[in-house]
Formats: structure tokens, sequence, C-alpha cells
């Protein structure tokens, strides 16, 4: 159980990266009062937090309605967390998003394009359905929901600090912190796709 938390805290760490969605958020409000800037930390990651919690309970559900087998989805979803993590790894990742934030003009970016993609993207419901499936009972999956509302918490505590956090951090330390997380995430992509290929043929993987 211990194990799963972690795995899925890690997992939602690496996937959401609240060191790098700082900067993008400081570069966004820039011009925005400091009241209002708080009001927008705090919306975007709820709102990112009720976009995640609405894939992980009813994301199964909806995937037999789609007639989609779980063992499908956990191969594409490690499949697209793998991608995920060769961007953090040669930061093409950050590239994409600075060059997103560029293109937003509105002053209110708490639902676009903070709470969705950058916080609730692809990787991250991904990874949310993906963990809660995992999750054997109730019990499992109030561990994976706990760890995804912690890293939301600790996303909102970035957000909220971006400008001293940021100068606290550095560029290359951030960078290095980046390429080391993309390494975990490669693992934790390729052991969603082994578990997908077992569930699929398990007379030839067992």
């Amino acid at each position: 159980m211990i194990e799963l938390f972690t795995s899925a805290l890690v997992t939602f760490l690496v996937v959401i990266d609240p060191p790098g969605c700082a900067p993008i958020f400081a570069s966004l409000t820039t011009r925005a009062a400091a009241a209002e800037r708080r009001r927008m930390a705090l919306r975007s990651c709820v709102i990112a937090w009720g976009v995640l919690m609405f894939f992980a309970l009813l994301g199964e559900p909806l995937l037999r309605t789609l007639g989609i087998q779980l063992a499908s989805f956990r191969i594409a979803g490690g499949i697209m967390l793998f991608a995920i993590a060769l961007d953090m790894v040669f930061e093409k990742r950050t590239e994409r998003r600075e060059e997103r934030a560029a293109h937003v003009e509105q002053e209110d970016v708490s639902v676009f394009p903070m709470a969705i993609p950058m916080i609730a993207g692809p990787g991250s419901i991904a990874s949310a359905m993906l963990l809660t499936a995992r999750a054997n009972g109730p019990v499992e999956t109030a561990m994976v929901l706990g760890a995804m509302t912690t890293v939301i918490a600790i996303t909102a505590l970035a957000l909220l600090a971006a400008g001293p956090l940021m100068r606290m951090i550095g560029a290359r330390l951030e960078a290095m912190i980046t390429r080391i997380l993309g390494v975990v995430l490669a693992a934790l992509a390729a052991q969603f796709v082994i578990d997908g290929l077992k569930q699929s043929f398990p007379s030839v993987l067992a």
C-alpha cells in the first residue's frame, strides 16, 4: 500500500512538475496584482484537481463504455508518459510550455493554460486513470487520490511562491532536476507498458 502511494506520488510529481510550472506562471502573471496572482494560482490548482479527480474516478467506466480494454489504455498511457519523459530529458517539454504561454493574451490564466493543459494535461490524466486502475479496493484508491491531492497542494505552493522559488532553484538546478525526474518517469512508463502487455498476453509474458 505504501509502495503504491510512493509510486503515485513520484509519478504525479514528475508528470505535473510543480517547479516547472512555477516559472511559466510567474511569467504569465507579471502584470497581475499580488492578490489576483494568488487567486489565479489557487483557482488553477482547484480546477486541475477537479479534472484529475473526474478521470481518476470515472475514467475506467468511460473506457468500458467506449469498448477500450484497460490493458490497451495502460500500454497507450505508458507510451505517452515515455514520450513526456524523453521531452523532459532533452528539455523539449519546457520549451513547448514556454512557447504555449507566449501565445496567451488573456489576463486570467487560471483555466488556460495553467489548469489545462499544464497541470491537468494528457500525461497527468493518463496517470490518474492508470494508477487508480492498479489500485485494489477503496483503500488503495484513496491512497492514489491522496498522492494526487498532495502533489496538487505542492503545485499550489510552488505557484504561490513562484518568484522566490525560481530565484532559489536557478535555471541550471531546475534543468538537472528535470532530467533526473525524466529518467524516473521513463522507468515508470516502461512498467505501465509491461503491465499492459502481461494483461493482454498472460500466457506469453507470465
